[in-house]
């Protein structure tokens, strides 16, 4: 389960993932110098629009597509918010692939392989369902506008 895995903040302090146990969540692997970045706005209208539901977005930067995020944590979070006005938790910047692959994404790629089976993240906005009781139902491709992911998330709320 989703739930099981701890990960890093931006401040980095351990943020056990139990403390969003029985919500449906998104995980997404962002960048603020991407040209998927402006889906920090549909992600940020989907958090507003279910958060009360019970649904939760978490972001994780990572700057292994094309150096894409290069700030610090401290960049990353003023440019979310002036720019997207997110709300949203975003995390300590993670690698999603590789030997250095923060395992939680180990475990995402693992329980939602992408297409024919790889496991490797492909770019910057891959996107994981996960449903109330941790498990990975569906991975979306970057290009898959969060406003795409509507119905699958209310069919899990």
């Amino acid at each position: 389960m989703i739930t099981n895995f701890t990960v890093q903040s931006a401040d980095g302090s351990a943020v056990p993932l139990d403390r969003y146990a029985g919500q449906v969540l998104l995980i997404v692997n962002t960048a603020s110098k991407c040209g998927f970045t402006p889906q920090y706005e549909g992600l940020e209208a989907l958090h507003r629009r279910y958060s009360d539901r019970g649904f939760e977005v978490l972001g994780f930067p990572c700057n292994q597509f094309g150096a894409q995020e290069p700030g610090d944590a401290a960049e990353i979070s003023r440019f979310c918010s002036l720019t997207y006005n997110v709300t949203f938790p975003v995390f300590a910047k993670v690698d999603v692939n590789g030997a250095g692959a923060d395992p939680l994404f180990d475990r995402l790629k693992r329980d939602a392989p992408g297409v024919l089976g790889s496991k490797a993240i492909k770019w910057n906005f891959t996107k994981f369902l996960v449903n109330r009781a941790g498990e990975v139902v569906h991975r979306y491709a970057p290009a898959t506008k969060p406003e795409q992911l509507a119905a699958d998330i209310e069919a899990l709320l």
